[in-house]
């Protein structure tokens, strides 16, 4: 089941990563190195993510305080595709609480499954046009690093979108899109935020390699 208890290894390892980021956390803020929502997400974006790995339905809720938050740390950032995104990925997660529930045979709980060829195709067809269409956007409104921005938002998008359907490559778009996040991140400034994607980018790849059992199951 996707709300199972964690093993006694998960949970010593949920404890470390809650002690670690929460006191990399309080670091940043009490330095000023990092606006206090930046922090908190900070924190609640890693449990989040951890949560994605182990298939439990709670990462939803917990991603949705996630989300909202950024929303506003990356608007005042300026940067604006990736602050909209946030708010995708509020809606996104409202539909992926309701698939991983309802989303199976006969109502059941939804099961990791492989995407098509025909998918990744669309997939990557969708990044390339989502991108061309923000960045033109984006220009137009002023935002910062306008390509980088637009680009790591419609991968994010497509990643997030898989995400809620339990398809395994999501991973493999999450990885990408962490490791564009970094130095996107470092160049604008937002260097708790680099550090939480060097955080999620280690996570994608245990997720990766969790799902990818749970589908050869």
């Amino acid at each position: 089941m996707t709300a199972s208890a964690p093993s006694r290894g998960a949970a010593a390892l949920l404890a470390g990563l809650v002690l670690l980021t929460s006191a990399i956390a309080f670091a940043a803020w009490h330095t000023g190195a990092a606006h206090p929502l930046e922090a908190i997400a900070f924190v609640t974006g890693v449990f989040c993510v951890w949560l994605v790995t182990r298939q439990n339905i709670w990462n939803f809720p917990l991603g949705l305080i996630t989300v909202g938050l950024y929303a506003y740390v990356f608007y005042q950032s300026q940067l604006f595709a990736t602050a909209g995104l946030q708010l995708v990925f509020f809606a996104l997660n409202l539909i992926g609480w309701y698939l991983w529930l309802y989303g199976g045979e006969a109502r059941s709980e939804l099961k990791v499954r492989r995407a098509p060829r025909l998918e990744w195709a669309l997939t990557a067809l969708g990044i390339t046009g989502a991108t061309a269409l923000l960045y033109r956007l984006l220009n137009e409104a002023g935002g910062a690093a306008t390509f980088w921005d637009a680009l790591i938002t419609s991968i994010s998008l497509a990643a997030q979108w898989a995400q809620s359907r339990k398809i395994l490559e999501c991973w493999w778009l999450w990885i990408v899109a962490d490791i564009l996040y970094i130095p996107f991140c470092l160049f604008n400034g937002l260097y708790l935020t680099a550090l939480l994607y060097g955080v999620f980018l280690v996570l994608a790849i245990m997720g990766l390699l969790s799902w990818r059992k749970a589908a050869t199951a």
